[in-house]
């Protein structure tokens, strides 16, 4: 993001007008989110393209890392706004993943849903950017048994961020928390908790005061795997083979849950 106005007050995200749709689904997030009074986000000034750029301009915001008091007042918040329910998994568009479009097509089912449109795209990616057939084969059998790992029981349609690692979330001056670059969706309140400790996480006042506001299921340490396994895949997608060492552990230890 680089400044947009002279006085400071904007930023602009700005690329070929192919970004548009990107920047679109950006703008349509972070509306959802503000909608649901939990949880501050950037105001969106303006979203538009013509026959060369695309552009989304947000509000200025002066942002520093979370402390041990934003961790836990987003830890709080982020609990509140999954208490935003719908119907059912998914979203009404599909959007993307960092760079990576996202599918959101609705269902009823989030093991469905999360075999489908999270980890067999990701996967089948993974295969046509050179990840060996074994290990593809291995993802593609976790993906056939999500459900296995949900024995317990199975999560409502919560309202997501979509993206939550550290570098989508700061603090204002006054130490409000503040969330950005979401890719919403209706899932599993686990899968955002669960990113949160990937790429050099949260503060620990962030999961303590998540736990204490909404404690998590028995087993999420596997499906924090499972969850986190889709965002590995997807930076091996984007960023090449540094990542493929990961994702291969995280898919061993998934197949050794399945074979129990």
């Amino acid at each position: 993001m680089i400044p947009y106005s002279a006085d400071g007050r904007h930023f602009v995200k700005a690329g070929p007008a192919a970004d548009r749709a990107r920047f679109v689904a950006e703008a349509t997030g972070l509306a959802a989110l503000r909608a649901t009074g939990t949880i501050r986000v950037p105001e969106v000034t303006d979203c538009g393209s013509d026959d060369e750029h695309a552009w989304l301009v947000l509000e200025h915001l002066k942002l520093s890392p979370l402390d041990r008091g934003s961790g836990a007042a987003l830890g709080h918040a982020l609990a509140q706004l999954h208490r935003h329910t719908a119907p059912q998994f998914g979203w009404a568009q599909d959007n993307f993943i960092g760079a990576t479009p996202q599918e959101n097509a609705p269902t009823d089912s989030w093991t469905v849903f999360y075999a489908q449109r999270r980890l067999l795209p990701q996967l089948k990616r993974a295969r046509a950017n050179g990840m060996d057939r074994l290990l593809f084969e291995q993802g593609e059998r976790i993906a056939a048994n999500v459900a296995a790992f949900f024995i317990a029981g199975h999560p409502q349609p919560s309202l997501l961020h979509g993206d939550l690692w550290s570098g989508n979330a700061g603090q204002l001056p006054d130490g409000t928390p503040t969330v950005y670059d979401p890719a919403v969706h209706y899932g599993d309140r686990e899968a955002d908790v669960a990113m949160a400790e990937l790429f050099g996480g949260f503060p620990e006042s962030f999961y303590a005061a998540y736990r204490e506001a909404w404690p998590l299921a028995a087993g999420f340490e596997t499906r924090k795997t499972l969850y986190n396994l889709y965002h590995m895949l997807n930076h091996y997608n984007l960023f090449g083979p540094p990542y493929l060492g990961q994702v291969r552990r995280m898919i061993e230890r998934l197949a050794a849950e399945l074979r129990g």
